[in-house]
């Protein structure tokens, strides 16, 4: 799954945190933490980029978009304390990838087993768009990232953005001639020439889930087949 620019995923970590290569991104996320949200004025904001998170060994990863202003870029874990990550930490507990259903702070004793929890951009962006170029700059965080969890079998992106993401960090979006390129839908799925099984979810955004186009049994249904998809080689 591409080139690996680190030699362990603790380096990745330590380059994610101290990455200054998007100012845009960075003047924002500092901005943020800077005035705080109402509800959160007594916290002290992370306000740099989020490294991924999770089990070394892991079997399944899961793709997101970027950290949220006020939950990844407040708490310095990816999709925590946000509603995004209520959704998603309930589901990784529901079939056996969370040792608790919420993720409230990076120090709360949480611990994902045979999953890692990653993003597409390491900073928030704001309106939740980055750019492109900043898209590009980071990529090399996640081709390090694959590269570094051999034993991944099934990949699940949350998103358009995250599946495109990944599918260039792949490497497979260059490989792969664009009749054979897996589409986006939430609920697709696709095996990818070197065996790995790629799901796709809408994302649990508010606007997504409150708006019903992304249901708790549309959600959890992505994750069961995942959790099948793994006891097969159990």
């Amino acid at each position: 799954m591409g080139g690996a620019t680190f030699s362990t995923l603790a380096a990745v970590r330590r380059a994610v945190i101290a990455c200054e290569r998007c100012p845009r991104l960075r003047r924002y996320c500092a901005a943020v933490a800077g005035t705080r949200k109402r509800a959160f004025r007594d916290h002290v904001y992370w306000g740099r980029p989020v490294p991924g998170f999770g089990d070394p060994r892991a079997r399944l990863l899961v793709v997101g978009l970027a950290p949220a202003a006020h939950g990844g870029n407040r708490t310095g874990r990816m999709f925590t304390g946000d509603a995004s990550g209520d959704w998603l930490y309930e589901a990784l507990h529901r079939f056996g990838f969370a040792s608790r259903p919420e993720s409230v702070s990076r120090d709360d004793g949480l611990a994902l087993a045979d999953c890692y929890v990653t993003a597409s951009v390491r900073c928030a962006p704001p309106a939740n768009r980055p750019a492109p170029a900043e898209t590009a700059a980071c990529r090399r965080y996640l081709v390090a990232e694959l590269s570094l969890l051999p034993r991944v079998e099934v990949v699940v992106v949350l998103g358009h953005f995250a599946h495109d993401a990944f599918m260039a960090a792949s490497g497979w979006a260059a490989k792969l001639q664009a009749r054979r390129r897996p589409r986006f839908a939430h609920g697709a799925e696709a095996r990818l020439p070197d065996g790995t099984l790629l799901l796709a979810s809408y994302h649990p955004s508010q606007r997504n889930t409150n708006t019903g186009l992304l249901t708790r049994r549309m959600f959890h249904g992505v994750f069961a087949r995942a959790r099948r998809a793994l006891e097969v080689h159990t």
